[in-house]
């Protein structure tokens, strides 16, 4: 059986000590594809220096994420435009609006945001979009843009059963589930089964947000088969469909060519 990991950071420091298991472990359980979606200027050398290593498994995308943006954020959004002809890019991320940790440049946020969505559709490239604590804001900046010719995937979905209805009135967008959904006191499970296993794509956001029962230790590839196994027991059906039903997901919103091992 083969998993595609949509969305995962493996090229980060965290992972500098033994970067080479981690991918070991992950082709060893079946992981097929890692999805890699930058977070600023200075993670494009390690993004980059992964995917010219492992290529067929490792598929890079570029982008600027919301917590990197602030009062300079002109020639850093420059910068990483700079980087769009360099690559074949299986998407634009990780971007999208975060009002958690700091609200002071929600202005700034929202043009790099809505800047890199034209990107997305000029190069005809789904989006990762983060979203936290600035869902309405993110809706805002998609519907400013204009939703013809958008595609991609909320990243690290963890919304309400009213945020999935606006998200289905978009069309073309799946939901990505990571460990989350695994907490015992997640209300994800209720809401994901109304959303529907054909809306659903698979993430860890590694290093973060291990799933049970790794919780609270570095998060990492392989671990994605314990979201999957969540996922089969939320929809009460087997492995097999939730991978085939899955993977299937994947191919519409990435295009990306793995290898066989």
């Amino acid at each position: 059986m083969k998993i595609i990991d949509t969305h995962t950071h493996i090229y980060l420091e965290e992972f500098d000590a033994d970067r080479d298991e981690v991918i070991r472990r992950a082709k060893a359980s079946g992981v097929e594809a890692l999805l890699l979606p930058n977070v600023d200027v200075t993670t494009q050398a390690p993004l980059f220096n992964l995917c010219d290593t492992e290529p067929g498994f490792t598929f890079p995308m570029m982008g600027l994420h919301p917590t990197s943006v602030d009062a300079s954020y002109v020639s850093r959004l420059n910068q990483i435009e700079k980087a769009l002809p360099l690559r074949r890019y299986c998407g634009i991320g990780e971007i999208g609006i975060d009002l958690y940790w700091d609200q002071h440049h929600l202005r700034e946020q929202k043009i790099v945001f809505e800047e890199q969505l034209r990107w997305s559709r000029a190069l005809q490239l789904p989006v990762s979009i983060h979203t936290r604590s600035a869902f309405a804001e993110v809706l805002d900046s998609i519907y400013r843009v204009g939703t013809n010719g958008l595609r991609g995937v909320f990243h690290c979905f963890g919304g309400t059963m009213d945020e999935l209805e606006q998200i289905r009135q978009l069309s073309g967008f799946k939901l990505g589930v990571n460990g989350i959904v695994t907490f015992k006191k997640s209300p994800l499970p209720e809401v994901l089964r109304q959303a529907g296993l054909e809306m659903l794509l698979l993430e860890t956001d590694a290093p973060y947000l291990a799933p049970s029962p790794y919780r609270g230790k570095r998060n990492e590839p392989s671990f994605l088969w314990e979201i999957a196994g969540k996922i089969a027991s939320i929809f009460e059906t087997s492995m097999d469909d939730v991978l085939e039903t899955i993977q299937k997901n994947t191919f519409e919103i990435f295009d990306i060519q793995c290898n066989e091992f």
